[in-house]
């Protein structure tokens, strides 16, 4: 098959497509979710609506002036050992975590945007996982001593004045625990205490509204999303720079500073949702190390690095693996392969019209190649079965590589990449099928079953993804999830819906929400042109992110590389996160939290 970047079809290569999808899985897709957006959000196109969208505006800049508290209604008789939450609703740490570490994570539930409280804290606790244990918790289920089971808590302020427990305040006020409250409600603790100022050194003051685009934190400038300004940034005060201090700080387009997180003896805050409209130089990174300072204060500072040759099918040119294996082998770089077992072109879409398939036992010439990567450091991975759907366009072509597997999507009139819903027969018996079928063509061309799977572009349902933990160690991926998955934070216990969907990027290995290890992949990958409102992307590109990502401690700098482009772009990309000081490891040793 002719490799080409070619716009327009027929000359529009799946090469092309390839490129552009697994970036935009958690940078740029757009779902049904537009549809449910606050109704005082921005709303200017698809361009807002990529990510988790942020909380409605403030109806003031002013903050309430009055407590808005409620006691809680699960009571634990003082006589009685203290009984954590629910079990269902902990979950264990990722491989290297600390055993000892348990952290509550705590979120708003109420209103009509409600939905978002549960999706904003699945991101914190995702995140908090490669700290130690976490805890789900909503805080109108929050009793009276909840945080004495944990060694940290994180709060999640999305609903401007939710009726908090005055218990899980006087919680916060009296514990000498890390704490990261983020967002709304700051007043009515600082409201319940009747010396904030003199313990924290810092006052909660207003929303400020002004543009401000970027936030610098540990000398770092990453971007803001223009989209976030509406629902505002709560300003802080500085009431004693003995006891507080600002640890980033947000600036306008008119060179005006304001807090965007501060810190006073055991508590941090965020003056903003992190969680939305993130992107690959995003201010969520800010966010990620400061979860770790409360999942983990003791976290390691390794500076690891990961790549993965990408998309490799039984149509792969074996010159490009071998030149690739090469090189990577002369850098010392031990790499990761996402093997396509088998290729699918049902209409001919690339071979004038006529249908052609060829499994990868029927490409001696490839298996020869893939079996030089691995005695120069190669691990094979399993990207998917066929790594399309059917014979129809999802979104592009039918073909391999191209298009989805285990979720539906279309091309919007207006260019978008649109995620739809799970596919037709989606179930655990039709995802372990694929998955089965997959296992058998690695068998038929002499290889191992791959212990590690990387879903095509990133996408599956809660089901699928339930299949594919079960039958593989790890992910290699960045998250799909759908709101309703977790009720009362019990993951596991809801209905996913498919209309209210978002992404998330890791920046080290997690154990997400379904239980499963996740290997980080955070970089992107070189794209030649822009397509689908994605923009172009080169290695000085991907390495300005990886500037960006290291403000994480213990981050791992992870990118993917198809074997087509100009291998002068990927030494660019492994020489240059040399240069930062990271190391490449194998993904094993990621998975095993080495």
């Amino acid at each position: 098959m002719t490799r080409s970047i070619l716009i327009g079809p027929p000359g529009l290569k799946s090469c092309f497509f390839r490129t552009v999808l697994a970036f935009s899985a958690a940078f740029g897709f757009v779902s049904l979710a537009d549809a449910v957006q606050p109704a005082s959000s921005p709303n200017d196109g698809h361009v807002d609506r990529r990510m988790l969208p942020a909380p409605p505006r403030p109806v003031s800049a002013a903050l309430p002036t009055t407590l808005n508290v409620v006691h809680a209604t699960r009571i634990h008789a003082a006589s009685l050992t203290y009984v954590p939450p629910t079990p269902s609703n902990g979950y264990t740490g990722a491989p290297g975590s600390n055993p000892n570490q348990k952290t509550l994570v705590v979120y708003d539930s109420t209103g009509p945007y409600g939905w978002l409280g549960e999706a904003y804290a699945v991101m914190a606790a995702n995140l908090a996982s490669h700290g130690g244990q976490y805890t789900l918790e909503r805080a109108v289920d929050y009793s009276p001593g909840d945080l004495g089971y944990f060694t940290g808590m994180i709060y999640v302020g999305s609903t401007y004045n939710e009726p908090l427990p005055v218990e899980m305040l006087d919680d916060v006020l009296a514990t000498t625990k890390p704490v990261l409250w983020i967002n709304d409600n700051i007043w009515q603790l600082s409201a319940r205490s009747a010396n904030f100022a003199a313990k924290y050194g810092f006052t909660p003051m207003y929303f400020d509204f002004s543009n401000t685009l970027k936030v610098t934190y540990k000398g770092v400038a990453l971007q803001r999303d223009p989209n976030s300004v509406p629902s505002g940034l709560l300003q802080t005060v500085i009431n004693d720079p003995t006891k507080a201090q600002v640890v980033a700080f947000a600036t306008n387009d008119t060179g005006g500073i304001v807090n965007w997180a501060t810190k006073g003896a055991n508590l941090t805050y965020i003056g903003e949702i992190p969680f939305s409209y993130i992107g690959p130089n995003d201010r969520y990174l800010a966010a990620v190390d400061l979860i770790g300072k409360v999942s983990n204060p003791a976290m390691l500072a390794r500076k690891h690095a990961l790549v993965r040759i990408e998309d490799v099918d039984p149509m792969a040119d074996p010159t490009e693996l071998r030149a690739i294996a090469d090189y990577l082998y002369s850098k010392q770089v031990p790499f990761s392969i996402a093997v396509i077992p088998y290729y699918v072109d049902p209409n001919g879409y690339y071979n004038n019209g006529v249908p052609i398939t060829k499994r990868l036992s029927q490409s001696p010439a490839v298996i020869s190649a893939l079996k030089y990567m691995v005695s120069k450091g190669g691990l094979i991975l399993m990207h998917g079965y066929t790594h399309q759907y059917s014979n129809v366009a999802n979104p592009y072509s039918g073909v391999t590589a191209d298009d989805f597997e285990f979720y539906r999507a279309h091309i919007s009139p207006d260019n978008y990449v649109v995620y739809d819903t799970p596919v037709a027969e989606d179930s655990i018996d039709w995802a372990l099928g694929r998955i089965q079928n997959g296992f058998n063509e690695f068998e038929l061309a002499g290889f191992n079953w791959p212990n590690f799977f990387v879903p095509p572009h990133y996408a599956g349902s809660a089901i699928d993804y339930q299949a594919f933990d079960s039958q593989f160690n790890a992910r290699y991926d960045r998250g799909l999830f759908a709101s309703g998955w977790c009720p009362k934070g019990a993951c596991g216990a809801g209905t996913p819906d498919y209309t209210k969907i978002y992404g998330q990027y890791y920046t080290y290995v997690v154990r997400d929400i379904f239980g499963t290890i996740v290997i980080p992949e955070e970089l992107g990958n070189v794209e030649l042109v822009p397509f689908n409102h994605n923009p172009a992307r080169f290695p000085a590109d991907i390495l300005y992110s990886a500037n960006c990502n290291t403000v994480v401690q213990d981050g791992v700098q992870s990118f993917f590389f198809h074997p087509f482009l100009d291998i002068s772009y990927l030494k660019q990309i492994v020489e240059g996160l040399q240069g930062m000081g990271y190391t490449f490891v194998t993904s094993r040793s990621i998975k095993q939290g080495n």
